[in-house]
C-alpha cells in the first residue's frame, strides 16, 4: 500500500493482457495506471545493465509518481520481480540494486495472467511459441511461489479475465 491507496499488480509473461486490464480497470475506477516503462525506454531486447537498472528505477519513480495522483487504488502493469526475470534471461545477471527497489514498492494484491489466449507479436515480443510461453510461465509463477506472494491467477477468455479482476478488486475495496 502507498499512500493508503490499494496497490495491485498485473503480472506475468509477455501478451497476456496485462496493459489491456490495467487500463481497463483504471477507467472502470476511475483512478491511475502504471504502465510497464521498459516498453518506452527501449526498442529491441539488446539492452545491458545500465539499461536494465535504468528501467527498474524509473519503474518504481513512475509507481509513486502516479500514487500521487490515483484514487483508492492504483494498477500497475508489472513490477520488479518482472524487471528481474528479464534481466537473468536476456543478461545472464540481475544487478542487486533491482531486489533494493522490488522492497521498495509492495502490492495488496498480485494477478498472475496466464498465457491462454493468442500470442500477439509487438516487434519486442520473442518469446511466442508455446514452450516459450509455457516455460516463462512458470518462471513467473514460481517467483511469486519463491517469496510466499499470494496471487489470483486471471485466465479464461477476456471477459472471464475482466470478471475475475472486478470480483478481486471489489472485494479489495469493501475491505480498506
Amino acid at each position: 500500500m502507498i499512500n493508503n491507496l490499494i496497490t495491485v499488480c498485473f503480472y506475468g509473461p509477455e501478451s497476456t493482457g496485462k496493459t489491456v486490464m490495467a487500463q481497463k480497470m483504471a477507467q472502470r475506477y476511475q483512478t491511475g495506471w502504471v504502465p510497464e516503462v521498459a516498453r518506452e525506454l527501449i526498442t529491441s531486447n539488446n539492452f545491458n545493465r545500465e539499461d536494465i537498472i535504468h528501467i527498474g528505477r524509473a519503474q518504481t519513480e513512475r509507481i509513486f509518481a502516479k500514487a500521487r495522483k490515483a484514487n483508492r487504488i492504483l494498477f500497475c502493469d508489472t513490477d520488479l520481480i518482472t524487471t528481474q526475470i528479464y534481466s537473468r534471461h536476456y543478461l545472464g545477471v540481475v544487478p542487486p540494486v533491482l531486489y533494493e527497489l522490488e522492497k521498495m514498492v509492495s502490492y495488496d494484491r498480485y494477478f498472475l495472467f496466464d498465457i491462454d489466449v493468442p500470442w500477439v507479436s509487438d516487434g519486442l515480443r520473442d518469446q511466442g511459441s508455446e514452450a516459450q510461453r509455457r516455460h516463462m510461465f512458470e518462471l513467473f509463477k514460481s517467483e511469486l511461489e519463491r517469496r510466499q506472494i499470494s496471487y489470483v491467477l486471471v485466465h479464461g477468455s477476456w471477459e472471464e479475465r475482466e470478471q475475475i479482476i472486478i470480483n478481486e478488486v471489489e472485494k479489495l475495496l469493501k475491505k480498506h
